[in-house]
């Protein structure tokens, strides 16, 4: 007999995300018994399926109980388990800061828009949630290097991780630019960072980076970034 949880699970872990509108995906998040099921047999292994309303994608991550276990089981407390350094992970939360913030604002305001429109219909339909991948903000590679990179370890380790965060999937680099990847919106659990990030000094430093002029950068400065550690210009 074929085990579609067990398939999914195994899915997941093999390819580490799938879209929502995948067959078994949609079911886990639709079927309340399937999905049950799915939630007792991720827990008794330290795991959680995640995903958010408005992602485009699924995944799995460390369940909360099992946060202790996983990164604080060594001499010190660990931030991921992706052998990610530490300016690797303050590159992925300025990131995820800059495309998932001002995204989520937007999937807001639209969805609260064409409610509001739909308000003097008898018979209209709930829209779905947006989740068109234009709906995500786009950042310039040499933006960020201006903005931040002082503060992320130089031209060097940043190019270094954007290659990183790129092949794990956060990230989509494109001549020069830095796109959403299908993980980025579940690398964090949003209710509980965008706060922390609004409300702490990364909130100060996007606002004073939103204020200033875009850096003017030539051509060739662009191509030093996306060649840096070794890294080949893709048009992924």
């Amino acid at each position: 007999m074929h085990d579609d949880t067990a398939s999914l699970v195994t899915r997941l872990l093999a390819q580490r995300w799938l879209p929502r509108d995948d067959a078994q995906a949609r079911k886990a998040l639709l079927d309340e018994g399937f999905r049950e099921e799915l939630d007792r047999r991720l827990e008794a292994v330290g795991l959680e399926l995640r995903e958010h309303p408005y992602a485009a994608y699924i995944g799995l991550a460390v369940a909360r109980k099992s946060e202790r276990a996983v990164f604080g089981g060594s001499d010190s407390w660990i931030s991921n388990t992706l052998q990610l350094d530490r300016d690797g992970v303050a590159l992925l939360v300025v990131i995820w800061a800059l495309i998932v913030l001002p995204k989520r604002q937007r999937q807001v305001e639209r969805q609260s828009a064409e409610a509001a429109a739909s308000q003097g219909q008898m018979f209209a339909e709930e829209k779905p949630i947006p989740r068109d991948p234009t709906i995500s903000p786009v950042i310039a590679e040499r933006t960020l290097l201006a903005d931040f990179g002082d503060k992320l370890g130089g031209k060097t380790r940043v190019g270094f991780n954007l290659g990183t965060l790129n092949r794990l999937g956060f990230i989509i680099r494109r001549k020069g630019e830095v796109a959403e990847g299908p993980l980025l919106d579940l690398a964090f659990d949003y209710e509980r960072t965008a706060r922390r990030i609004l409300d702490g000094a990364l909130g100060d430093l996007l606002a004073e980076a939103a204020a200033r002029p875009a850096p003017v950068v030539d051509d060739a400065e662009d191509d030093d970034l996306s060649l840096d550690a070794g890294e080949e210009p893709a048009d992924v």
